[in-house]
């Protein structure tokens, strides 16, 4: 579904230097997946998501998305239809007075049939479970409900990719949850392939795999427990790991060795149960 070929990218500073924020990135992405993308404040994570529906455009080497090439303009359309975009701060999103008007907005503005619409809207809200809500207006919902409306109105352009920008970063645990559980529902029942831009490693660990990147290029890539479980590694990135990770990590420092690779609590607690009948506890 995405695929970028040495990838670079560099902003223009005032003295007009040239920044360089990614470095000859080469990363393919698989439909129907669900990819987790990791990394500190200025790691250039931001910055490549903005590739994967042309926000922005390479400085140096190739993206496609879905086989088309962001640089020609001539494709500008269909990607950004296919390839979504929920950002961090769900206000600055809203431009309709209410719910169901907010996800008809982009059909409409593409010529879709009218009745067409009212399908797509039916069923893009009752999809993210916004249905009760649609004739509210947007500015009376919680964090959470907003960017499930804000998936909903990605959704009725029937967009394939789902790509979201730090998008729980202002949102409440609560919040938070309702939408992790939105897009993996989606992931797992619509084949929606999603890409998660995130430095949460708890949101990360539900995905299926997780990539990390520093300084403009992939250090790590693999799936989330083989990535989590090198703690070290993760913490001189400035990152943090779940803490059933951390647990099992520091137990294995004291001598007591568990799967290193656990991610849930049940996991961990499965893991220590089978220890403690190895020792007769």
């Amino acid at each position: 579904m995405i695929e970028t070929q040495k990838l670079s990218f560099a902003y223009r500073a005032d003295d007009n230097a040239r920044e360089n924020v990614l470095k000859e990135i080469n990363l393919k992405i698989d439909k129907g997946s669900f990819t987790a993308v990791l990394g500190r404040n200025g790691s250039g994570k931001s910055t490549l998501a903005k590739h994967f529906n042309a926000i922005l455009l390479p400085s140096g080497g190739k993206v496609y998305v879905n086989g088309m090439d962001t640089s020609d303009g001539k494709n500008t359309f269909r990607i950004r239809q296919s390839a979504g975009m929920v950002f961090q701060n769900p206000d600055n999103q809203m431009v309709a007075a209410s719910v169901e008007d907010e996800v008809a907005f982009a059909p409409e503005n593409l010529g879709v049939d009218p009745k067409e619409i009212r399908r797509r809207v039916d069923e893009c809200l009752e999809t993210v479970g916004m249905t009760k809500f649609a004739l509210s207006a947007p500015s009376n919902l919680s964090g959470g409900q907003k960017q499930r409306v804000a998936i909903a109105a990605v959704l009725a352009m029937n967009s394939e990719i789902l790509i979201l920008d730090e998008s729980t970063a202002m949102l409440d645990p609560k919040g938070r949850r309702e939408v992790i559980e939105t897009i993996k529902r989606l992931n797992s029942e619509k084949g929606i392939t999603v890409v998660l831009i995130t430095h949460r490693m708890d949101e990360a660990a539900e995905a299926q795999r997780a990539v990390v990147i520093d300084n403009g290029e992939i250090v790590l890539d693999g799936a989330p427990g083989d990535v989590f479980c090198r703690v070290e590694e993760l913490k001189s990135l400035g990152l943090d790991v779940p803490q059933v990770t951390l647990l099992a990590y520091e137990l294995g420092k004291r001598g007591i060795e568990i799967n290193k690779s656990v991610l849930t609590v049940d996991e961990c607690f499965a893991e220590l149960i089978k220890k403690a009948s190895e020792v007769g506890i």
